[in-house]
């Protein structure tokens, strides 16, 4: 059997419509590969199909290197280098724009860039290229770093160039990474123990990663502007912590340029007395309503569907009362840092096919809230949507963090809708799943297959990959 998998074999083009119905599909799924030239010529059309295991399936087989940037420096200037660990490529694309933004204005210095998924740290080449990397960095960010055994990893690598590196930026992850974060006298070495009112917030020990990460969420809007008045440095590296998360959250390629602008001037040495103005973060909703033709982010789902009945690009039937309505839960930080393709084509082809769509968001882990604000109508306290499908893959409370099924349960059965859970594939290219015998990355069975369906969630099904080169 493994031989035969591992194994390549041909089918004749005029034989396809022969095929059962599941090998048929697998045809269908690898005409989306690039196609292999300098094939040899043949009288008869051929179809070559190799069923190898990329990697094994254990582990992705991207590379860092994709999202490397060194700069030319031709003017001598400082050179910054920045390593990033995080779960999802989203911020791939919007990081690159950042970095070679700045690196085309030649001002103040040249930023060195490199970022890995997390995924990518089990293969232990990978890893060593990771902690060599961190050897002569100045900055290092984390973000979403919940998978135990590869935070311990993460954990490891930096901790040994902690001291030196100029600051370490860990956004909600596990505690043990979080306990890295380093912003001149600002530490989260003490998490959980110090009586400060800053980590009384995190002292609960029932506090779920999900609720630890939510939390966080909630400094975001109000201590930046209360640090701002107390004149201790303390105070203000805290500060700049919490606007370096509001940079990060919001992740557009305008906030991440100006939080590296903010970090790099007030913290790597050699650019110390360089005066490197930057603007303040551009803020989005913690939750809301997004839609890729609405003028802006919706907070409330009455405003929402009244720009939904003036609009004139979709057919009457989608406005009318008898269109199906189907609530979409999406991430806040795909849409954010423009990593919305796969999100734009779910919702063009539902109303393209007569169904009304209320694509929420959150910033957080926990959608329970959004589902029941976005809906379910607060007066009649029945729900506006017929069915309700998951674009994250993930469970309902918690993401990829430690999950809440039974506050996940008492939401949906609030809603009493079929709720369907579709998976993006997030540890994995669409190239290395097509041709992976295992299909699914183990990983990605556990977080979007196995948990969502504790919350109630069917049907799981893949609807979206990533593109290796770009990560979107």
């Amino acid at each position: 059997m493994a031989s035969l998998l591992s194994s390549s074999f041909t089918i004749s083009s005029s034989k396809v419509d022969h095929l059962s119905p599941l090998s048929q599909k697998h045809y269908f799924l690898h005409s989306f590969l690039p196609k292999k030239t300098n094939q040899p010529n043949s009288s008869k059309s051929f179809l070559k199909v190799k069923c190898a295991a990329v990697g094994n399936g254990l582990f992705t087989q991207t590379t860092p290197e994709v999202r490397r940037i060194v700069p030319e420096n031709n003017q001598g200037l400082p050179t910054v280098k920045i390593v990033y660990v995080v779960l999802e490529a989203q911020y791939q694309s919007a990081l690159t724009a950042a970095v070679q933004s700045l690196n085309d204005n030649e001002r103040y210095a040249s930023f060195e860039v490199v970022g890995y998924l997390v995924e990518e740290l089990r293969d232990e080449s990978t890893y060593k290229t990771f902690c060599k990397d961190l050897e002569d960095a100045n900055v290092f960010i984390g973000s979403l770093i919940f998978v135990e055994e590869l935070a311990l990893k993460v954990k490891a690598a930096v901790e040994k160039e902690r001291d030196r590196l100029d600051a370490v930026l860990v956004f909600p992850s596990m505690p043990e990474v979080m306990r890295l974060n380093k912003l001149g006298s600002f530490s989260m070495a003490q998490l959980g123990q110090s009586k400060s009112p800053f980590f009384q917030l995190f002292k609960k020990k029932k506090q779920s990663s999900a609720g630890f990460a939510d939390s966080m969420l909630k400094l975001v809007r109000t201590l930046p502007k209360v640090l701002k008045y107390l004149p201790s440095d303390k105070a203000q590296d805290a500060r700049l912590y919490i606007l370096s998360l509001q940079f990060w959250l919001g992740g557009s390629p305008d906030n991440l340029q100006n939080f590296l602008k903010m970090i790099s001037g007030s913290y790597v040495p050699a650019l110390k007395g360089t005066k490197i103005e930057y603007a303040d973060p551009v803020l989005y909703l913690d939750s809301g309503i997004w839609h890729p033709l609405a003028p802006c982010m919706y907070g409330d789902v009455k405003e929402y569907l009244n720009w939904c009945g003036a609009r004139k690009d979709v057919s009457e039937n989608v406005k009318g009362p008898n269109a199906p309505v189907i609530g979409l839960v999406l991430q806040r930080s795909h849409i954010v840092t423009g990593d919305d393709g796969h999100y734009v084509a779910v919702i063009m082809e539902l109303e393209a096919r007569g169904a009304k769509v209320i694509p929420i968001f959150s910033g957080g882990l926990d959608f329970s809230g959004p589902v029941e604000k976005f809906f379910i109508d607060p007066i009649s306290k029945r729900p506006f949507v017929n069915s309700v499908v998951s674009l994250t893959g993930f469970a309902l409370v918690g993401g990829p963090a430690r999950q809440d099924h039974p506050r996940a349960v008492e939401a949906l059965m609030k809603l009493d809708v079929p709720y369907i859970v579709a998976l993006p594939l997030v540890f994995q290219t669409t190239e290395e799943w097509l041709n992976s015998t295992l299909g699914l990355h183990p990983i990605q069975v556990a977080l979007q297959v196995a948990l969502p369906e504790l919350d109630g969630g069917m049907e799981p099904i893949v609807f979206a990959g990533r593109d290796p080169r770009t990560g979107k």
